[in-house]
């Protein structure tokens, strides 16, 4: 998901600022926690969602919330000032742009692997190399097991899909036939 141009924005307010401050993984990493607990807890989002609740009793619940967590002076202004401007629904979005901006900062990229079957850790180290290799970055790897794909693997960087998978086979071979007909 791309995020929308405001979301963009207040990520890159809080990213120049950490910047700044020399805590970029700091910072990307209370944001993450903070998004977790709002993920953990549907009733908090709705309870941020709400147009009934005013903004100052929004502000309250959120200071109780950060009181008991602990965050840096400059995310917990980051997360009021969302609470201020009406801006906690797009939390995850700002989020995913924060990560893209601290990805690129860092040389890193994430990438996904789904597999079948569970991957020994010789294959995942291999496969993390030459994702390395081939993206010229640092490699963070999250490997998911998916059982609909009989066998192979598909592995996602950014925007690009590497499908290996038994599943994608057959039906490549499926549509030839077709086309054959």
């Amino acid at each position: 998901m791309i995020g929308s141009d405001i979301a963009k924005r207040y990520a890159r307010a809080l990213f120049d600022i950490a910047r700044e401050e020399d805590r970029i993984e700091a910072i990307g990493g209370e944001l993450n926690g903070f998004s977790s607990i709002l993920k953990e807890n549907e009733n908090l989002v709705e309870f941020f969602a709400n147009p009934v609740f005013s903004c100052p009793d929004k502000a309250a619940v959120m200071g109780d919330i950060l009181d008991k967590t602990d965050m840096s002076a400059t995310t917990s202004n980051f997360l009021k000032l969302l609470v201020d401007k009406e801006r906690t629904d797009i939390l995850e979005q700002i989020e995913e742009c924060y990560r893209k901006y601290m990805d690129d900062v860092l040389n890193k990229v994430r990438v996904s692997v789904k597999t079948a079957f569970p991957l020994s850790s010789e294959l995942s180290v291999r496969i993390k190399k030459q994702m390395e290799g081939l993206t010229g970055k640092n490699v963070e790897m999250v490997v998911d097991e998916d059982p609909s794909l009989l066998g192979g693997v598909v592995i996602g960087v950014g925007d690009t899909l590497y499908d290996g998978s038994v599943r994608a086979q057959l039906n490549n071979m499926r549509e030839l036939i077709r086309e054959e007909m």
